[in-house]
């Protein structure tokens, strides 16, 4: 490839719009990267939670005694840990006001499932940009191709014999704005998909603990 159809050099003499197509999609291939690697180490993290706290709620440890060993922990608590705090909290409220069992657990349950919802919630921030960036990054793409195309041949109008040499530098040009698209568009989907499962995977595991802890409160509400 020659010096005049260097990508470099065809990024530098493209046209303002096609210019302006390109660090629009760059900047948004930027950001999906960051979100992507930030998002793989929140889920991990979510998951280590996840299992470490169903180890130790199933070791037969009191209930209280679990409650008052993450609140007095140094860390801040979420995921699992904040559906049982705020469950536990409010079923200890209910007993306090000496509330019928079926009110006590019923009003943990509540708790719990928006507690849930929000830390759902908190997970899936960011995959809307995610699927945003990979349903239309190949349409932003095409659209610096169709332009960087149109300006190619408007540019034939004042050449009295056509050449390859005349049209291949704008065609190239508006071809490397489909491939920036594509770029950001291919690791966004495909990490849109795979966070999208995991979220599914953890909001399986939240619903099955505050079904769970949900006959315990019922066991201890009834005793």
């Amino acid at each position: 490839m020659s010096n005049d159809l260097s990508v470099f050099h065809l990024i530098i003499n493209a046209s303002f719009v096609v210019q302006f197509v390109m660090f629009i999609l760059l900047a948004a291939s930027v950001i999906s990267w960051t979100f992507i690697f930030y998002k793989r180490k929140e889920f991990r993290q979510t998951l280590e939670v996840t299992e470490e706290f169903e180890q130790e709620f199933w070791s037969g440890q009191d209930l209280s005694e679990l409650y008052k060993k993450i609140t007095e922990s140094e860390f801040e608590s979420e995921g699992i840990e904040k559906i049982f705090l705020d469950g536990y909290k409010e079923f200890s409220r209910m007993q306090q006001k000496e509330a019928s069992p079926v009110i006590q657990v019923e009003s943990a349950q509540r708790v719990m499932n928006i507690a849930m919802t929000r830390e759902l919630d908190r997970l899936e921030e960011t995959l809307p940009f995610l699927a945003s960036v990979g349903s239309t990054s190949p349409y932003i793409g095409l659209f610096g191709t169709v332009w960087g195309i149109m300006n190619s041949f408007r540019a034939l109008g004042d050449v009295k014999q056509a050449t390859l040499a005349h049209v291949a530098p704008g065609i190239a040009e508006a071809l490397i704005a489909t491939a920036i698209g594509l770029f950001a568009a291919i690791p966004a989907v495909v990490s849109y998909n795979y966070f999208s499962t995991r979220l599914d995977k953890v909001a399986g595991r939240y619903e099955l603990f505050v079904d769970e802890f949900v006959v315990l409160l019922q066991r201890q509400a009834h005793s």
